[in-house]
């Protein structure tokens, strides 16, 4: 089978599988990891293929879609109940709470809205928000959190990753200081190198300068 049929094949079979009106929503959670991890498998098999490469895309696939089967995220009623919370703790902030693709809370902070320039020191206004979102972390401990920081391309590599770390990390410790476990979270700091808007003008480099954090709920393995 060629590799664009079997990626369209995946896919269309997770998003067929995610439909069925009979699914429960972990269910549903479960087959859309298996199909996107049906999907990346099928894409590394064929890189990696060399002399056959039919047969190690269709390898692949089959690997990648038990690893999206244990892998995947499940939007649960819980997670829901969460977003809900989430979104009128920071209403009027100008942060974002949004459902991923792949299931996980995620919570965009503009910096302007939680640090000053070049500081990672968390606002006043910022730290009342993260007091409310450990509230509704700590009513459902089994989500996992990963915290990521952010910055422009204004100064260099080493003044903005461990700025973005920082930020993680000062993220982080609120949350921590509020009772959410510390094991649960991870932090990330990618500097400049992952822009959501061009650096060239001061509206996206503000759009730029950000940390997400994102919340997790693993599906059960089949």
């Amino acid at each position: 089978m060629k590799l664009g049929h079997l990626v369209a094949v995946t896919a269309a079979a997770a998003v067929a599988l995610t439909g069925c009106a009979n699914m429960t929503e972990t269910q549903k959670g479960t087959a859309t990891g298996a199909g996107i991890g049906a999907v990346a498998g099928a894409v590394i098999g064929a890189a990696t293929a060399g002399g056959n490469r039919s047969r190690s895309a269709t390898t692949g696939a089959a690997v990648g879609a038990a690893v999206g089967a244990i892998g995947g995220y499940v939007w649960s009623k819980k997670m829901e109940e969460q977003r809900q919370k989430m979104e009128q703790a920071s209403r009027g902030t100008g942060i974002d709470v949004t459902r991923t693709a792949d299931n996980r809370l995620k919570l965009n902070i503009p910096a302007d809205a939680g640090f000053d320039v070049n500081r990672s020191e968390i606002k006043p206004a910022l730290g009342g928000v993260l007091d409310r979102f450990a509230a509704t972390m700590n009513e459902h401990t089994v989500t996992t959190i990963q915290i990521v920081g952010h910055t422009d391309s204004t100064g260099t590599d080493a003044v903005n990753n461990p700025l973005s770390v920082a930020r993680a990390q000062a993220t982080r410790d609120r949350l921590v200081a509020r009772g959410v476990a510390a094991q649960r979270i991870a932090i990330e700091g990618r500097g400049e190198r992952e822009p959501i808007a061009s650096n060239d003008t001061e509206a996206g480099r503000a759009q730029n300068r950000r940390v997400e954090i994102y919340i997790a709920e693993a599906a059960p393995a089949q």
